[in-house]
């Protein structure tokens, strides 16, 4: 894959990974009764990550951006962006006029644990990972890899545990006895 391919192709997945968000905002968002700002922390550590992913260079690859892609890389990148994509329109389609970007509760905020929801209790989250791993597919070098994985991974550790704090005070039981059944956002992983 030549550069100009590899910059379109993640233009283009981008592109479709955040449609949904936008076209959820535009439909209208419920009014928050409760908001913690801490998950804010997460979402730094997330974007720090990714910022590694595609501008930490080594001295000696400072050409990295105008090289092209192995196939192989190509081919990953593409099924994690594809992945990633199918997850964000699920899981922002059932959560509604519930998403937003803060951490927060509605008035009339619902325990969404269908669809997406019944493999992971945050999948916008897991597409969010399986986006980095697209970028690190299409631009990543080492050591960048793996300090872009482990912001990432911190900024989702924040943001679940205040979510999964702001659904326990919400739901109770109803929510305990869904988190022991649903990993947070890595299937199979509890």
């Amino acid at each position: 894959m030549s550069p100009t391919e590899r910059v379109i192709a993640m233009g283009v997945v981008w592109v479709f990974w955040v449609m949904p968000f936008f076209i959820n905002k535009a439909h209208g968002q419920g009014t928050a009764v409760k908001i913690d700002p801490r998950a804010r922390f997460g979402i730094i550590l997330t974007g720090c990550g990714f910022f590694f992913a595609n501008f930490h260079r080594p001295v000696h690859l400072h050409t990295a951006w105008s090289s092209p892609v192995e196939t192989w890389r190509a081919v990953a990148g593409g099924i994690l962006g594809l992945a990633a994509i199918a997850i964000s329109w699920m899981a922002v389609s059932r959560l509604g006029k519930q998403w937003r970007v803060d951490a927060g509760l509605n008035a009339d905020h619902q325990l969404v644990q269908t669809g997406a929801y019944r493999l992971v209790r945050h999948p916008i989250y897991l597409s969010i990972l399986l986006m980095l791993g697209m970028n690190l597919m299409f631009a990543g070098t080492l050591p960048g890899w793996p300090i872009s994985i482990l912001l990432a991974l911190a900024g989702t550790e924040v943001r679940v545990r205040v979510e999964d704090a702001l659904l326990q005070t919400r739901f109770g039981g109803e929510f305990t006895a869904w988190q022991k059944r649903v990993p947070a956002y890595l299937p199979f992983i509890r």
